[in-house]
């Protein structure tokens, strides 16, 4: 399993698993983009790439997550496959290939704000574990 939709009353969340700290972010951000459409329908037209740093892996995953929903509130670019070139504790680089979300081509969920802190947690128990909410 790569993600599950947490339902909170009043917001969303996921739960993502991966058998590395890159997997585990590849899949944070395909459940967030699987909210906001159905990501079957998105093409691979565009690259975008994204760097984002922080002082601490939690950091890491909010500033993440936040910078793919600034790309799709700011130039409407939602992706569709995810690839980490560059990753630390305090860094990640990624390309990440979609298109511009069409309101006649894509279906539209939920209006993603930001992702949060609230209840954020990133384990390790034999694979890799996060859990993070998103303000809609």
């Amino acid at each position: 399993m790569q993600f599950e939709v947490l339902d909170i009353s009043g917001d969303v969340g996921i739960r993502a698993y991966g058998g590395s700290l890159e997997e585990l972010f590849i899949n944070a951000a395909s459940g967030m983009y699987s909210l906001i459409t159905d990501t079957d329908a998105i093409e691979r037209r565009k690259t975008v790439e994204i760097e984002v740093e922080s002082l601490s892996l939690e950091g890491l995953l909010v500033s993440w997550l936040n910078e793919l929903i600034f790309q799709f509130d700011t130039y409407g670019f939602i992706g569709k496959e995810i690839e980490i070139m560059e990753f630390s504790e305090g860094r990640i680089k990624a390309s990440i290939r979609g298109e511009e979300f069409d309101e006649e081509r894509h279906e539209k969920r939920l209006l993603i704000k930001a992702a949060t802190y609230h209840n954020l947690k990133i384990v390790r128990d034999g694979e890799w574990r996060a859990e993070v909410i998103f303000d809609i």
